[in-house]
């Protein structure tokens, strides 16, 4: 499926072609909910998600996977060299890393900012010394590099029915959205790595800090105060759903299903985390299969609908011809 894609974005340099593939298999195995949301897009646009999807995933696991506390050292030293080779990669489209010259193509190609770029290398550079915020402003300005730039990233390739300045704000807070959902799903493995992302005013609201996390993760003990500083903690993030709810419609119609199902599946966590009795210090929970099956299914139905008109208004003279569909066996592989 990966050659029809890069057939279908026109990317015909074999080089190219396995720095793309490379992306998405990273994608793949790391981000299975936006990855099974992609699926939705036309297959020439999804080359681009999946690098920038992969740039990404690729910082972050130099920032969490060689290990804390003596290692910082040399963490910093592995983003200080992505740094230097994505500034090199941007400028002349060129790297000896695969993820590296995927992504810079893709920023040619739909005209990225690479200020975008610069902002999230600068937030996960801050993930080497920073293991938790006073209040929920400072965590935002961690998460304007983390996070909304990530949706701004990807405005471009999904394109908007309104001017790219109404949609970036909704993007933004999309992006921000999932990513306080990764932080409520996550917390104990976080907190293993030493980080705490829930704002420590909102804690110590509820009676709670890091120590009373690390005693309840350590014990496998619950504590009613843990509980509603987490139950105020999605509170607060489906504020920012709703903040990013009308950036939808602003998109081109062929790339709302995908959206829209990665909008639904990240709330499902949400979702699942109070079913479960916000027992994420404990263990992570989960959206069932059967319901990342249904979600997707409505997808694949939006595209459906949404092609049927693209024809409808094609046939009239008023539109392009649609885009390519996505893949019905989609539903079979999550079910």
């Amino acid at each position: 499926m990966t050659e029809r894609e890069l057939d279908a974005a026109g990317i015909t340099d074999p080089v190219l072609r396995e720095a793309y593939d490379h992306c998405r298999r990273l994608n793949a195995r790391h981000g299975r909910t936006y990855f099974l949301a992609t699926r939705l897009l036309p297959v020439e646009r999804r080359p681009a998600v999946h690098a920038l999807y992969g740039f990404a995933r690729w910082a972050d696991d130099i920032v969490d996977a060689l290990g804390t506390g003596a290692d910082t050292a040399r963490r910093d030293a592995e983003l200080a060299a992505l740094e230097r080779e994505l500034a090199n990669g941007l400028r002349d489209g060129e790297s000896a890393e695969p993820v590296v010259r995927a992504l810079a193509d893709t920023a040619r190609r739909y005209g990225i900012d690479h200020a975008h770029f610069a902002d999230f290398m600068t937030a996960m550079r801050s993930d080497l010394v920073v293991t938790d915020y006073a209040d929920y402003a400072a965590l935002r300005r961690y998460m304007h590099g983390s996070a909304a730039v990530i949706g701004l990233q990807m405005l471009p390739v999904l394109g908007t029915v309104t001017d790219r300045g109404t949609a970036a704000p909704h993007a933004a807070a999309l992006g921000v959205a999932f990513q306080l959902t990764n932080f409520l799903r996550d917390v104990g493995e976080d907190l293993d790595r030493g980080r705490v992302y829930l704002p420590a005013d909102l804690l110590a609201a509820h009676g709670v800090d890091r120590e009373r996390l690390r005693w309840s993760r350590d014990t496998g003990r619950r504590d009613p105060r843990i509980t509603s500083a987490l139950r105020a903690f999605e509170r607060l993030t489906r504020g920012v759903y709703r903040q990013a709810a009308p950036g939808l419609a602003m998109l081109e119609p062929v790339s709302r299903p995908c959206i829209r199902t990665a909008f639904v599946l990240y709330g499902g966590i949400l979702d699942a985390v109070a079913e479960d009795g916000y027992a994420v210090l404990h263990r992570r929970s989960v959206v069932p299969r059967r319901r990342r099956a249904v979600v997707a299914a409505d997808g694949l139905a939006r595209v459906a609908a949404a092609r049927l008109r693209a024809r409808s208004a094609a046939a009239r003279g008023t539109e392009r011809a649609p885009l390519t569909a996505p893949e019905p066996r989609m539903v079979e592989e999550v079910a």
